[in-house]
């Protein structure tokens, strides 16, 4: 296998924290974007893994990064914006990923990995609806591109297991929208490990992988779920939609917006997948038993500590 040159962005966040490491010990070169470097030294350290200050929406600044590279990694995606139209998700997914594209053009780049979502493109949320819109920018350019849709990741520091833990710290009673939501969680590092496969088979250009884990799980049954791994009692009451709802409006203004209107849309959906990925790459998927009640207690560990 030739190493690569290999530009990414979104790489300091959650998955691209696991997946950096995980191309970094194949042997590739790694440049990874970010908005402040400094606080990210611990993947600068890495052999063969350099951090450059960057806007990335700058397109002269991805004329200059991609020069010389043999592929581009964008991870980069949010969960909820700061308004409420979707113009924050329009410009995070996809004109993003538009000059994401045309700078590779420009520059003679060859190769796309994309993350998206399960579902994109279905139901009436602005995060599922321009997630599919990027597919759509990449699937129609002349790139050698592979996308990549998860449902939810879990892992070291997600914002699934780890949030809810939060949350089941403070509160003894949690009201919960959505909760017969479905999901297959996938392990971080079952995802790493797909985009690190099909960057160098040529046989994945072109195609679109659901990457989902062994277990669909109901959303109620996650939280309470987490609730035991962590020691906790809890009662998790499931809402009404009518009341989801109006928990979801209420969580908009709250710190860290625990939940949205946009979120509640994706909700009802299930994150589940048609097609199995991992499996396709050649991936045996990490049940979440194997990972998630270490990490959960060695997190709780922590807070019992700080207490004293």
């Amino acid at each position: 296998m030739r190493p690569h040159k290999i530009v990414v962005l979104g790489g300091t966040g959650f998955v691209g924290r696991h997946l950096v490491p995980r191309l970094q010990r194949d042997g590739h070169a790694i440049r990874v974007l970010t908005r402040n470097r400094d606080l990210h030294r611990e993947l600068g350290v890495l052999p063969r893994v350099s951090l450059a200050n960057a806007d990335v929406h700058d397109r002269g600044v991805l004329a200059r990064e991609f020069a010389g590279a043999d592929a581009v990694i964008n991870l980069v995606g949010i969960l909820n914006e700061r308004g409420h139209d979707g113009a924050g998700f329009r410009k995070a997914h996809v004109e993003l990923t538009r000059t994401v594209i045309d700078a590779c053009i420009g520059n003679g780049v060859p190769r796309l990995l994309q993350m998206s979502a399960l579902r994109a493109g279905e139901g009436t949320s602005h995060y599922l609806a321009t997630r599919a819109q990027a597919e759509a920018l990449v699937q129609s350019s002349p790139l050698a591109w592979t996308v990549f849709r998860p449902s939810v990741i879990f892992g070291e520091g997600d914002g699934l297991f780890f949030r809810f833990a939060s949350l089941l710290r403070i509160a003894p009673v949690l009201p919960l929208a959505r909760s017969r939501a479905r999901f297959q969680p996938v392990y971080v590092g079952d995802v790493a490990e797909a985009f690190a496969r099909a960057l160098v088979h040529p046989h994945t250009h072109g195609h679109t992988y659901e990457l989902g884990g062994p277990r669909v799980i109901e959303l109620g049954e996650l939280v309470r779920g987490t609730a035991r791994m962590t020691g906790r009692r809890r009662l998790v009451l499931s809402l009404p939609d009518a009341l989801g709802r109006v928990q979801a409006l209420v969580g908009e203004w709250l710190p860290g917006k625990p939940i949205s209107r946009d979120n509640f849309r994706s909700l009802q959906l299930d994150s589940v997948v048609r097609d199995d990925g991992l499996s396709s790459l050649g991936i045996i998927a990490t049940p979440m038993e194997a990972v998630m009640p270490r990490l959960l207690e060695a997190h709780g560990g922590r807070d019992r500590d700080r207490r004293g």
